[in-house]
């Protein structure tokens, strides 16, 4: 479990002290997919590096399973327990094959030559990399999803419990953003924590069980996604969206069509649909 306890962070500077963060608290248990959303500037990059102890907090204090990341041997520990992959991962590739770059993190924590080994077979099969095809390939001549998922390959393959992963399908095509999203999908599923910051509303109401609300460094709402997404009016108001589920379904309530509130995903919609057109309460014409 991850805790934000009052946690503000304030970047110094000569030109003056910019609040980035005002005090939050989160708590984050474990097998949690949180999505974050907020415009940029809103305090999401800054909130992500403090979890995972990049930067100390100025206030409050960040606990992981129990423990204080202010002290200097738990935050050492970390890296055995969250990983982050910032935005394009795949500009921090810099060995020679695939397996030595994904192989970085294991070995660095000390493991044997044979827990490497399999630490990278493993991490190569969860990010669909087949080890025959890709083991001995140069990073840098793959596709950009390859790389992407190279590159995340080498933060999962350290076993974190912790996720952290920001606009992690940014500049990829629709097919290897739709790969990607699925592998996410699974790594929730198969228990691991998810953090996830996107400025896709759809992905968040898909894939997240919490969400969190972030505008100008404050947490202006926190709770699932049909609490969040459910007050369309607020988010629009302070310039996000709703789901194009969510705010196809209001335009049809407001035409007449007898829709359930809470409908996050186009197959929600569609089912939804399906159901009051075969129950005859609605007519096909409408």
């Amino acid at each position: 479990m991850l805790a934000l306890e009052g946690v503000s962070y304030t970047y110094r500077s000569h030109e003056g002290d910019v609040t980035a963060l005002k005090p939050l608290d989160l708590t984050i248990e474990d097998g949690t997919f949180l999505g974050i959303i907020g415009h940029t500037g809103s305090g999401k990059s800054t909130l992500l590096q403090l979890m995972c102890g990049l930067l100390s907090p100025s206030s409050g204090r960040v606990v992981v399973d129990g423990e204080n990341i202010a002290d200097k041997r738990v935050r050492n520990r970390l890296h055995l327990k969250i990983g982050m992959a910032f935005q394009y991962p795949e500009y921090q590739l810099f060995a020679p094959t695939v397996a030595e770059d994904i192989a970085f993190g294991p070995r660095n924590a000390g493991l044997s030559a044979t827990e490497v080994d399999k630490r990278v077979r493993l991490a190569m099969e969860r990010l669909r990399l087949g080890y025959e095809r890709f083991a001995h390939a140069s990073p840098f001549e793959l596709s950009g999803g390859e790389k992407r998922r190279a590159a995340l390959a080498g933060v999962i393959a350290t076993d974190p419990k912790l996720l952290i992963l920001d606009e992690p399908t940014a500049g990829l095509d629709p097919a290897g953003r739709s790969e990607l999203l699925g592998i996410i999908e699974e790594f929730n599923r198969s228990g691991m924590t998810l953090v996830m910051v996107s400025h896709s509303m759809d992905d968040i109401a898909r894939l997240a069980n919490r969400v969190l609300v972030l505008k100008d460094g404050a947490a202006v709402m926190q709770g699932t996604p049909t609490e969040v997404f459910g007050r369309g009016d607020f988010l629009r108001s302070i310039n996000l969206g709703v789901p194009q589920a969510t705010e196809f379904a209001a335009e049809l309530r407001a035409q007449g069509f007898p829709l359930p509130e809470g409908l996050l995903t186009l197959e929600t919609l569609a089912s939804a649909i399906a159901h009051e057109l075969e129950s005859g309460s609605v007519s096909r014409g409408i």
